[in-house]
């Protein structure tokens, strides 16, 4: 089998670049380089289905400068109710269900400023269907 993005964030990414068609891709990924591949990362592909239940997405939207920061914080408002989202990571801050979906301090290696991470729980893993942020083409209300 071959190492494939979990269907949370296929779908996550999908929605992502119908709303910023222009966005920039340069640091966008999902499958772990020989760096993460050393490392437990949400990165490497999970044996025997060799699902990967991270994303990163470019911080460069398009348009307005601070659109990742928001759209960091849309995900995270989200993940309160939506249990496909493990974590998120963006500008030095993590958010996880720890503190409630809080933002806090991260200290990992990479503070993730030319990024944002999205790290999916298994039930993401073929659970494909719209998510619910209004950046993203939900509807509010």
């Amino acid at each position: 089998m071959k190492p494939h993005l979990c269907k949370a964030g296929i779908q996550l990414r999908e929605q992502i670049d119908d709303c910023f068609p222009d966005r920039d891709r340069r640091s966008d990924g999902w499958i772990g380089d020989s760096r993460h591949a050393a490392t437990k990362s949400d990165h490497n592909p999970l044996p025997p289905t060799m699902v990967v239940r991270g994303l990163d997405v470019d911080v460069d939207l398009g348009g307005a400068k601070n659109n990742a920061t928001y759209l960091a914080d849309q995900i995270r408002i989200a993940a309160k109710t939506d249990k496909r989202i493990a974590y998120v990571i963006h500008n030095g801050k993590i958010a996880s269900p720890i503190l409630n979906w809080k933002w806090r301090k991260y200290s990992g290696i990479d503070p993730h400023t030319s990024h944002l991470h999205i790290s999916f729980t298994p039930k993401g893993d073929n659970d494909g269907s719209f998510f619910q942020i209004p950046l993203l083409g939900a509807n509010n209300g």
